[in-house]
């Protein structure tokens, strides 16, 4: 009598092929999904015997299914214009949580719920490194992504500023250049000088930097916070004073502010003099700067390529709200997959190695996208007709058995 069980373990297999290739057409918008294939092995049973030049005569028993892969490689970056969205490119996996149970996940349509915590589509917190005061640690715990943790930024009171300018070497003596500068004070009020610069001779001129009498509760138009002088070589290059004007201080300001003590940089940050005496005309080569600034509110967010959530305040500051963690494994291809995106952790797999985007083999992170599926369409649809072909033949082995069956019967009959 024929055996059923070669055909049928083709038909099974065959089966089983086409319900994979039916999941990633599923799943073809399926965000961060991965192509799966399976892979087959034969059954063996026994050896007949040897043939006349000692061959193993050995007939098989069909096919098994020996195991399942993924296709790790990237899918595409898809825009969203979400700020909360991510697309995870290279390496590495999203570690979310829910529950005290962590999963893994390469699906970045991540919203915020409403704690202000990131969380996927079905509520695991996305896990990361907190910031503090806008620094993060990454030798700390795992915890909660929180983007409005700090929805207001104190303000800094400015203890430096640098002015740039060029002052007109053939401008007669007794000419004034003044170049306005705004500080804060450490209630975030705005504060403006006025450095007034004084032509007094053959490359040497004289500085004052003065504040309205009104921003002390003076009766005087102006305080005279410092003054002095400053003197250029031929070359119109500053001789002294040399690196800083320090302590220039303000104090009784007249909205309550702490007092103040600025430095006045007179260097830029490779060491050149930013005050220069040439034969043109006086003006700012750039735009004053200086480091304080206002209270702010947190107007928005973006991640960055390592996974930092970047706050932007309506001060113009931006401060690090944290840092999304990037997971990756021994053996990726030995995750199980729970549903929703997610994967577990498994001895196949081995222990998740926890670091940061673009670090150790992790790959980069794209804000405001998402990555798509790696499904090929085409792909799909030649597995799925090599697959049917199988079946199919498979189907007519087993009705050709049955009919040499049927006739076995009959004959013995």
């Amino acid at each position: 009598m024929a055996s059923f069980s070669v055909p049928l373990s083709g038909l099974q297999a065959s089966s089983s092929a086409l319900n994979v290739i039916g999941n990633n057409l599923a799943n073809l918008n399926t965000d961060g999904y991965k192509n799966q294939t399976l892979s087959f092995g034969d059954i063996f049973s026994q050896i007949q015997g040897t043939s006349g030049n000692g061959d193993p005569i050995q007939i098989g028993s069909g096919v098994q299914i020996e195991g399942t892969s993924s296709n790790l490689t990237n899918g595409s970056v898809n825009s969203t214009g979400t700020a909360s969205n991510m697309a995870l490119q290279g390496n590495g996996y999203f570690v979310v949580s829910s529950n005290g149970v962590t999963s893994y996940t390469r699906n970045g349509d991540f919203t915020v719920n409403s704690s202000g915590q990131l969380t996927t589509a079905t509520g695991e917190l996305v896990m990361g490194f907190p910031a503090t005061n806008g620094t993060v640690s990454t030798s700390g715990v795992l915890a909660p992504i929180t983007v409005n943790a700090n929805g207001t930024l104190p303000a800094v009171a400015t203890s430096s500023f640098e002015v740039s300018a060029n002052l007109d070497s053939a401008s007669p003596v007794g000419t004034t250049f003044n170049t306005p500068l705004t500080v804060y004070d450490s209630l975030g009020t705005p504060q403006t000088l006025n450095i007034q610069y004084t032509n007094t001779g053959t490359n040497a001129w004289s500085y004052s930097v003065t504040l309205p009498g009104s921003a002390t509760g003076s009766a005087a138009p102006t305080t005279t916070l410092a003054s002095g002088t400053m003197s250029f070589s031929s070359s119109g290059q500053l001789t002294s004073p040399t690196g800083s004007v320090p302590a220039i201080s303000i104090t009784g300001l007249a909205d309550g502010a702490a007092n103040m003590s600025l430095t006045w940089n007179l260097n830029d940050s490779a060491g050149n003099p930013t005050i220069t005496q040439q034969n043109t005309a006086s003006a700012l080569n750039t735009t004053p700067t200086q480091n304080g600034f206002a209270a702010g509110a947190l107007t928005g967010y973006s991640v960055l390529a390592d996974g930092i959530v970047q706050g932007q305040y309506s001060n113009g500051q931006t401060l690090a709200l944290g840092q999304v963690a990037v997971a990756n494994f021994a053996n990726p291809q030995g995750l199980t997959q729970s549903g929703d995106g997610n994967e577990q952790a498994t001895s196949g797999s081995g222990a998740a190695v926890v670091g940061i985007a673009g670090v150790g083999g992790n790959g980069s992170i794209t804000g405001g996208a998402v990555e798509g599926s790696n499904v090929s369409l085409s792909n799909e649809f030649a597995n799925m007709i090599v697959a049917q072909q199988s079946y199919d033949a498979n189907a007519k082995v087993l009705t050709t058995l049955d009919q040499v069956d049927q006739s076995t019967i009959q004959m013995v009959a």
